[in-house]
């Protein structure tokens, strides 16, 4: 899973996050706004990010993802939706399963030990050398391949199942292509199933408190957020897409949707994810899970 906590109050510079601190001063972050941005610069700008970020980003959320343990482990999103429990991919075992966005590969080294064939996919070095190091340590081994997922390297009709827990579909600036492209290497059959901040989180501050709870942004404005640093050059981007849009994206793949999977925030957890927090959660979801399937 990732998920930078993008500011979407556009001030001029950027709020102090020491989450993020090793990130912005190696990238030169600067200032903040809203921009058009293609896929080249896009992907330039994620795989410089999630390189740079990724030693404080498992510092701050390691251990609830499970990126250390031996087996992984399977985590939807800061609500703590858990697969074990929800079985959004079905039973997975004996199954060819790609991971797209996977960082570290907790999910797919815990899908491993549920007798599936992972494969996880990242445009981040940085990221995948964590994971790496975690396998390096003892558990299930999974294939881990560094591309972008706009271009998948990999044959027509490869897995049964293809995944994402907050990875890759937030950061592209061609998400469509994303959803043809796990169509194109999914079985007739087979389930695309994939998680996003939720859209309607846009019009609000990316704030936990009582300041996030003011809509302030049009949901209908699909202007990237970006950071940059002092020559302008992107060095963080996060794409907005309404639910509609998600939708048509999918369908425009010749997927069907069969489900729109809203967590709600779970009593026993008071833990904040940067934007994420109990009382925001307790009022209007902050993950959108989306369910296809390829027709047989």
């Amino acid at each position: 899973m990732s998920s930078h906590e993008p500011a979407s109050g556009i001030p001029s510079e950027p709020a102090p996050d020491d989450r993020h601190a090793t990130a912005n001063t190696l990238l030169g972050t600067s200032t903040v706004g809203r921009m058009r941005l293609g896929s080249v610069e896009s992907e330039r700008a994620s795989r410089s990010w999630w390189d740079a970020d990724a030693e404080d980003y498992h510092r701050t959320h390691g251990e609830f993802l499970g990126v250390d343990s031996a087996e992984g482990d399977f985590v939807w999103c800061p609500e703590g939706l858990h697969e074990g429990d929800v079985r959004l991919l079905g039973d997975v075992a004996g199954k060819d399963v790609l991971e797209i966005g996977c960082g570290s590969a907790p999910c797919a080294r815990w899908l491993a030990g549920q007798g599936a064939r992972p494969v996880g996919l990242d445009i981040s070095m940085g990221m995948l050398a964590r994971g790496t190091a975690a396998m390096d340590r003892g558990g299930e081994r999974v294939p881990l391949v560094q591309a972008g997922a706009e271009d998948l390297p990999f044959r027509d009709g490869s897995f049964d199942v293809v995944c994402s827990a907050f990875g890759a579909v937030p950061f592209v600036a061609d998400s469509a292509r994303v959803m043809s492209e796990a169509a194109r290497v999914l079985r007739p059959g087979g389930l695309w199933v994939f998680a996003v901040n939720h859209p309607m989180r846009w019009i609000f501050p990316d704030d936990p408190g009582e300041k996030g709870l003011l809509a302030m942004f049009p949901y209908f404005d699909r202007t990237p957020y970006v950071e940059l640093d002092d020559d302008g050059t992107a060095t963080y981007v996060e794409h907005h897409r309404t639910v509609g849009d998600r939708v048509r994206e999918l369908v425009g793949a010749g997927l069907e949707v069969y489900d729109i999977v809203e967590p709600e925030w779970p009593e026993w957890l008071d833990r904040e994810w940067g934007q994420w927090s109990p009382l925001r959660g307790q009022i209007f979801p902050g993950t959108a899970i989306f369910c296809s399937r390829k027709p047989v």
